[in-house]
């Protein structure tokens, strides 16, 4: 396929939404309910076109849209705030296999996250399961100055790790997402979402196509050299 390919990798980099929890339907809830209150009909269109954008990103499109007289700041807020609410609510749950995925591959390099979603919730998901401590680094792409499908957050996230993106592995499900791995010349492994399939260019820039997380896990196993192989190297 299309992307860069090592035999070994020094560092993994997930995204979140559609790879560790099951959440990318609750967004397009939360978008849907935010633009009905405007008069707006929100469509698969829309869904489409904010996917991999970051929370100022959408909270913009959102605003134009509905022509609302709310501030783009107080979109993002209204909608992050329904989605904190499904996740007390318990309706935001970690993906089969992911909590297995994270703590093997932890165990092996050091892994990070490259999340659109806002730095709130990354955080609030990660701790309510467990998971914080595997992580080395974060990273919202509202932190950086392009979302998805533009590389900053994946590149931000190597550089946090500190190691080139070259090194490093991926784990996306979106068509954005995809493409901005690859762009931040990641080996990418996609896990397409069954709901929103990434389009054909896009799962052709990953070098592993996986349709279960014990099958990313494994490629990622391969990819990462055990403690035991780095001591015989």
């Amino acid at each position: 396929m299309g992307a860069q390919h090592a035999n070994t990798v020094a560092a993994v980099v997930f995204d979140m939404d559609g790879v560790l929890v099951e959440s990318e339907h609750l967004w397009e809830e939360m978008w849907t309910r935010y633009t009905a209150r405007h008069g707006y009909e929100w469509g698969p269109r829309d869904t489409t076109t904010v996917q991999g954008m970051s929370a100022p990103e959408w909270a913009a499109y959102l605003a134009e849209v509905t022509a609302t007289s709310d501030s783009v700041e107080l979109v993002e807020r209204t909608v992050v705030d329904d989605m904190v609410e499904a996740l007390s609510a318990g309706r935001i749950d970690l993906l089969d296999g992911a909590r297995d995925m994270v703590v093997e591959v932890s165990s092996r390099v050091p892994i990070a996250l490259a999340s659109s979603a806002p730095r709130r919730l990354i955080d609030a998901v990660l701790a309510g399961n467990g998971l914080t401590d595997r992580f080395t680094a974060t990273v919202s792409s509202a932190e950086v100055p392009q979302g998805k499908p533009n590389p900053d957050v994946y590149e931000q996230a190597a550089r946090r790790l500190g190691v080139v993106g070259a090194r490093c592995a991926a784990v996306e499900d979106s068509s954005n997402g995809l493409r901005a791995a690859h762009a931040a010349g990641m080996t990418v492994i996609a896990i397409p979402n069954p709901t929103y399939p990434p389009k054909p260019d896009a799962v052709d820039k990953a070098s592993v196509v996986a349709t279960t997380l014990d099958g990313v896990r494994r490629s990622l196993l391969e990819l990462t050299p055990s403690v035991m192989d780095q001591e015989s190297a």
